[in-house]
């Protein structure tokens, strides 16, 4: 049986408890090695491009050069994936502008430390068989036109869903992490989007646009140009009249299908 290469990674923050803290939770990962460790940026850049982590997890304020600082020092090459781990909420926005995989806020629980590590790890191997594929095709094309019979490709692994899991939303001098599970509905509202979930209504600068080409539309679905609705949400689908549709939402939001969107519907009733 074949054993996957584990996932390198490296440890980055200046608090030596912090890293051990860091370091006891990845040793119950059979999957993960842990490669080195680093308390500065610096020697972050430095180990970075030694190692070659597969992954860094990634404190913001370090001495020397912060986390962002970090990462702006490396080449396109060099950039592992990321996972910034840190006290401070008020650089979450800039790191998702950056792609970073999550934003872990201390102190936080176990499940969701894993549950980063996991959706990193998936993606991880995702590009490496890519890669492998890109190799592959690399070497075949040296045989020129010798008759070669190539090896049967291997079945494809399972891409990692593309779709968005938590927004980050600031919200009167702090971000709010929202898991998109939560989501009930989502309004237009110009340049901004208004999100309704759990009983309150969140402000989030982007164009429903944008945020409608990151939800799965297996789970979101556009009832109207200016709502958006959870499909697991749904409690009740309403006639009123002879073609008017009403959605009915657990939280007891009711709203209404435009004529054009109503198809959606015909296999849920």
């Amino acid at each position: 049986m074949n054993v996957p290469a584990s996932i390198r990674t490296l440890v980055v923050d200046d608090e030596p408890l912090a890293r051990e803290g860091l370091r006891l939770l990845l040793a119950t990962d059979p999957e993960v090695s842990v490669v080195g460790e680093a308390g500065n940026g610096p020697e972050a850049v430095r180990l970075i491009r030694e190692q070659r982590p597969d992954l860094v997890l990634l404190d913001v304020q370090m001495p020397e050069l912060n986390g962002f600082e970090v990462l702006a020092h490396l080449g396109p090459t060099e950039v592992p994936a990321v996972i910034f781990v840190t006290a401070y909420d008020r650089y979450a926005l800039r790191a998702f502008d950056i792609h970073a995989l999550d934003y872990l806020l201390k102190p936080f629980r176990d499940d969701r430390f894993h549950d980063a590590v996991g959706r990193a790890k998936a993606q991880i191997r995702q590009a490496r068989m890519s890669d492998l594929s890109q190799r592959l095709l690399s070497v075949l094309s040296t045989y020129g036109d010798r008759e070669v019979t190539p090896p049967p490709a291997p079945a494809p692994a399972a891409a990692p869903e593309p779709w968005v899991h938590r927004l980050a939303i600031r919200d009167t001098g702090r971000v709010v992490f929202l898991d998109v599970d939560e989501i009930e509905y989502i309004e237009a509202a110009d340049y901004y989007v208004q999100i309704h979930a759990g009983g309150k209504a969140y402000l989030h600068r982007e164009t429903m646009q944008s945020l409608e080409a990151r939800l799965d539309p297996e789970r979101f679905m556009r009832i109207h140009r200016s709502a958006i609705v959870n499909s697991r949400r749904i409690r009740e689908l309403r006639n009123e009249g002879r073609r008017d549709l009403v959605v009915v939402l657990t939280g007891g939001a009711e709203l209404r299908v435009a004529r054009s969107h109503r198809e959606k519907f015909q296999h849920l009733r």
